[in-house]
């Protein structure tokens, strides 16, 4: 288990010390310090989130993968605060933007407007104003856009980039999150296929269980006072201008033998065509069940988040755990159900997921 680091004590030195090794030879830089970072990113969170600690794990691992991070659930249990948290303690620059019905690709990129002499000009956007230091885009009720907006959505995930004023612009370090209300139907869209795939996970969202965490959610004024905790974080913990490097290192420094190939393959191979394996689900119509999914590149990012997971443990190689305790987050967004079956994504891909891990036997 990792353990827990004095903050005040630790963070100043072990920051300095990753940036100075940034600036002189990043290809050396200390995965261990690295480590030690991430470990306070993670405790900072849980003590603004409460009971949700393998959520935050998931994001932490998404999010030291490069990948962007859609948070789904009931209204009111902290998918915008741990977004929020995330971004404090990544620093950089920080934009947001509202889903709207009336939200189009435009918004994203400029907004007009009428001067102080009284005449029409034209401002960058939210997407535009930092340029190469924004860090983190927050895409707030997801749901509540239109398609034309989830398309700006696309090549701003998979390449970091957006044309606008007859230019490029390049987002290097750019991560997206995202939230979505799974309760409100009226005045929402359901996210494509292409781009629900650009979302390295999809992660849900609950309040907890536990009697005592939930009543200090509700007795501990501090979880009502959400600004001030978000404020209160030590900004820049994880220093986003080094997560790219970090990112090359850690999947280069933790290694899968043959037989974890071996058993990530088939794992693979039966979630493509659980019919084939044998598969049978109650109530369930098994070859009209999926309509496409478990890509090539959605089984990559399941790799990429299990040698993260590894790296978190302190290994330098895979186990069966890394790639079971990451599969449901990676994958359950990227298989795609018939008509039929879609209305009941819910309950059936959970169900499935569950399935294929349990027939094809870990080395």
């Amino acid at each position: 288990m990792i353990t827990t680091i004095d903050e005040t004590q630790f963070l100043p030195l072990a920051r300095a010390l990753i940036l100075k090794k940034l600036m002189t030879d990043s290809n050396k830089m200390d995965l261990d310090v690295y480590r030690q970072q991430v470990i306070l990113f993670e405790n900072a969170i849980n003590q603004i989130v409460l009971g949700l600690n393998h959520q935050v794990r998931l994001l932490t691992i998404a999010v030291l993968s490069r990948g962007h991070v859609l948070l789904e659930g009931d209204v009111g249990v902290g998918k915008t605060t741990l977004l929020r948290a995330a971004a404090r303690l990544l620093g950089g620059q920080y934009q947001r933007i509202e889903g709207a019905v009336d939200l189009m690709p435009s918004d994203f990129l400029y907004h007009a407007y009428i001067n102080q002499n009284g005449q029409p000009s034209v401002a960058p956007g939210p997407l535009l104003q930092h340029g190469e230091e924004l860090a983190v885009f927050f895409f707030n009720e997801i749901n509540r856009a239109r398609p034309q907006a989830h398309s700006m959505l696309l090549r701003l995930m998979a390449e970091r980039s957006a044309h606008a004023f007859n230019r490029e612009y390049y987002f290097p370090h750019l991560t997206v999150f995202a939230d979505r209300n799974r309760l409100e139907r009226e005045e929402t869209f359901e996210l494509p296929a292409a781009a629900r795939d650009r979302f390295f996970m999809e992660i849900n969202i609950s309040a907890p269980d536990d009697f005592e965490l939930q009543r200090a959610l509700m007795f501990d004024v501090k979880f009502q006072q959400v600004d001030k905790m978000i404020t209160g974080l030590y900004e820049g913990v994880v220093p986003f201008a080094a997560m790219n490097t970090m990112f090359e290192m850690i999947q280069k420094h933790v290694r899968a033998e043959p037989v974890f190939q071996d058993y990530a393959v088939h794992l693979w191979r039966t979630l493509k065509d659980p019919v084939a394996a044998g598969i049978t689900l109650d109530g369930i119509d098994m070859p009209r069940l999926i309509a496409g999914g478990a890509s090539p590149r959605g089984v990559g990012m399941l790799m990429t988040a299990a040698r993260t997971r590894a790296w978190l443990e302190q290994r330098d190689y895979l186990t069966p755990d890394d790639i079971r305790s990451v599969f449901h987050a990676v994958m359950m967004h990227r298989i795609f159900f018939t008509p039929a079956y879609e209305l009941r994504r819910n309950d059936i891909a959970p169900k499935l997921l569950d399935a294929v891990l349990s027939h094809v036997t870990a080395p």
